[in-house]
């Protein structure tokens, strides 16, 4: 199953969202993503929950509205613990991930009543083991193991190589045996996150069986019945003209056999499978809109100076973890006929703040609007927003029609005392 918006659907509140709010601005539609739960709870809800990873968008308004649809969240640092928490979610609906929690995010974490603490080492169990004793407290926690390998296809992998994400697998069984000793922690679980950004269902599915291997091995060895198994999703999303957006329901039939035979396994009757993901939930629902401040001709290059750039969309700029820059999808708001080809540039004193290059559209003209497809997971927090104080981009909420302002302008950081 494959979900898609036409672009006939999204331009008239694309529009009525730069006249109502100006640009550069986020539109992120709730329509889409709604239909992407859906869908994910029909090709896989039979085995896993569903789990945000937060990360790729911490709007508030946005998750405010996911608390309702989404059991668990992901946090990665104190501050989106806390943005989490007053967007409505449950302390102990969280887990909390990140290779680099300092002893105020885990306390605060912990006396919050956190749901899972992820332990990605033991320096890291020792100190919630010292925490979690000082506030009286038994912290349940999900050790996350890194594989020694990964199937080709992932944008970014995580595996057979030296990370300071998790556990090495070959150090995880004399880990285990140390954390499991620890008087104020409990295992909880196993989590594996090895590979993101993937578009390939086979290689997906056979990560999985990795993970499923791993989880096995593990549990058997110590004789845990765990509580929840974390599956890093994975699942990657269309950014590219000629990418071919993930069928759900190929995934679901070719890793039905292992899913069912880990149910069926009492060791694992009562477990909790999780399928962490963010920008796969997001990703596809959000829209950069940049207005054209002025076309310039140079060397017989036509260029479209934009009001937005890389400061506010990094990623479309090919400077986020990009390897070879590619466009991403890019259309003129409103349409038209005919294409040309034509470079479209952010605002900044940068050669760098290229949005596009030689990209195929209808003639475009200044003041015009264009469209980032591909825009809701990894936008202005990732983003050099402050970069010669342009103006930060708007974020805006549209759900049935309705358009909300969701611009985040609060920090929410925790700091160590002085």
């Amino acid at each position: 199953m494959r979900v898609n918006r036409p672009e006939s659907d999204i331009d008239p509140i694309l529009t009525q969202a730069a006249d109502r709010f100006g640009t550069p601005a986020y539109v992120y539609s709730t329509d889409l993503i709604d239909a992407r739960i859906t869908a994910l709870e029909r090709s896989l809800g039979r085995w896993f929950k569903l789990s945000y990873a937060m990360k790729c968008n911490p709007n508030p308004e946005l998750l405010s509205w996911l608390h309702k649809r989404i059991p668990c969240i992901d946090v990665s640092s104190g501050g989106e613990l806390m943005l989490a928490l007053g967007a409505g979610w449950r302390a102990d609906q969280a887990s909390f991930t990140g290779p680099a929690k300092r002893e105020v995010e885990l306390r605060h974490a912990i006396e919050a009543g956190l749901g899972e603490l992820v332990v990605e080492s033991l320096r890291e169990a020792r100190l919630a083991n010292r925490i979690a004793g000082e506030s009286g407290k038994i912290q349940n926690v999900v050790i996350r193991i890194a594989p020694d390998r990964v199937p080709k296809g992932f944008g970014d992998q995580m595996a057979g190589r030296p990370s300071p994400f998790g556990i090495d697998i070959e150090e995880a069984p004399a880990a285990l045996t140390e954390i499991a000793a620890l008087p104020h922690l409990r295992i909880a679980g196993l989590h594996i996150y090895s590979g993101t950004q993937c578009l390939k269902p086979a290689a997906l599915v056979e990560n999985w069986g990795i993970f499923i291997s791993i989880f096995r091995e593990l549990c058997e060895h110590h004789d845990l019945h765990p509580d929840r198994l974390i599956f890093g999703a994975g699942l990657g999303i269309p950014y590219h003209p000629g990418d071919q957006a993930l069928d759900l329901d190929e995934i679901a039939e070719a890793i039905a056999p292992e899913l069912d035979a880990l149910r069926s396994d009492p060791r694992f009757s009562d477990t909790d499978l999780v399928l962490e993901l963010g920008r796969y939930l997001v990703g596809p629902a959000g829209y950069f809109v940049t207005r054209v401040t002025s076309i310039k001709e140079s060397r017989g290059t036509r260029i479209a100076i934009c009001d937005g750039g890389m400061n506010g969309h990094l990623a479309a700029s090919g400077n986020f973890g990009m390897v070879l820059r590619r466009n991403y999808v890019i259309h003129r708001v409103g349409g038209g006929a005919g294409e040309e080809p034509i470079d479209i540039t952010g605002p900044l004193c940068t050669s760098i703040d290229k949005l596009g290059a030689k990209v195929a559209l209808p003639r475009i003209e200044e003041g015009d609007l264009i469209a980032i497809h591909a825009s809701g997971a990894y936008g202005p927090t990732s983003s050099p927003v402050n970069f010669i104080s342009h103006p930060a981009p708007r974020e805006i909420i549209a759900q049935g029609g309705q358009l909300t302002d969701a611009t985040r302008i609060e920090s929410c950081g925790l700091r160590d005392p002085s």
